[in-house]
C-alpha cells in the first residue's frame, strides 16, 4: 500500500480546488451547489488518498465529482435556481459576469449527460476517449450528447439573444 503524508494531499487540495470548482459550478449552475460537490468529492479523495497512484491524481478527483454530480440527478429533483439573493443588494455586474450567468443558465437547461460532455470536451478539453472513459460511455454517445447540447445551447443562447435586444 502507498503511503502519503497530508501534506501532499493539502498541496494537491490547494492546486486542485479551484479546477474542481469551476467544473462543478459548470455542471451544477449553482456557486453552493458547485461548492458543495468539490467538498464531497476532496472528501473521497482523502480518504481513497493512500490507494491513489500519484499521476492519476487529478483524473481519480474528477471522476469522483462526475460521479456525485450524476448521483445527485438520480436522488433527487431538480433544484430551481434564481438570479436573485433574497434580502441583498445586488453589486454591480461586469459584462463578461453577464455573459458567464448566461451560459451558466443554458447549461441548466441541458439534461445531465449533454451537459457534461459539452462541459468536459469544450470547458476541460477532455478528448471524445477520455470523456467517454470519464463517463463510462461509449465515444459515438459522447459525440452525439456534445452536438446535441451545443445545438441547444446556441439555440437557448440566441433565443436569450433576442429577448434581450
Amino acid at each position: 500500500m502507498i503511503r502519503r503524508d497530508d501534506g501532499s494531499f493539502d498541496e494537491f487540495m490547494r492546486t486542485s480546488s479551484p479546477r474542481l470548482l469551476k467544473l462543478a459550478w459548470l455542471l451544477t449552475g449553482g456557486a453552493s451547489t458547485a461548492e458543495d460537490l468539490v467538498q464531497e468529492t476532496l472528501e473521497r479523495v482523502y480518504v481513497a488518498w493512500p490507494r491513489i497512484e500519484p499521476g492519476g491524481i487529478h483524473n481519480y478527483a474528477r471522476r469522483i465529482l462526475l460521479n456525485l454530480h450524476t448521483d445527485s440527478h438520480r436522488r433527487r429533483w431538480r433544484e430551481t435556481t434564481t438570479a436573485e439573493i433574497p434580502d441583498h443588494g445586488r453589486p454591480d455586474r461586469s459584462e463578461n459576469v453577464a455573459l458567464a450567468d448566461q451560459l451558466t443558465a443554458a447549461l441548466a437547461q441541458l439534461p445531465v449527460r449533454e451537459r457534461q460532455c459539452v462541459v468536459l470536451r469544450h470547458h476541460v478539453d477532455l478528448s471524445e476517449r477520455d470523456v467517454a472513459d470519464a463517463l463510462n460511455i461509449s465515444t459515438g454517445t459522447v459525440k452525439s450528447s456534445t452536438s446535441r447540447g451545443l445545438a441547444r445551447l446556441r439555440s437557448v443562447l440566441a433565443t436569450e439573444g433576442d429577448r434581450h435586444v
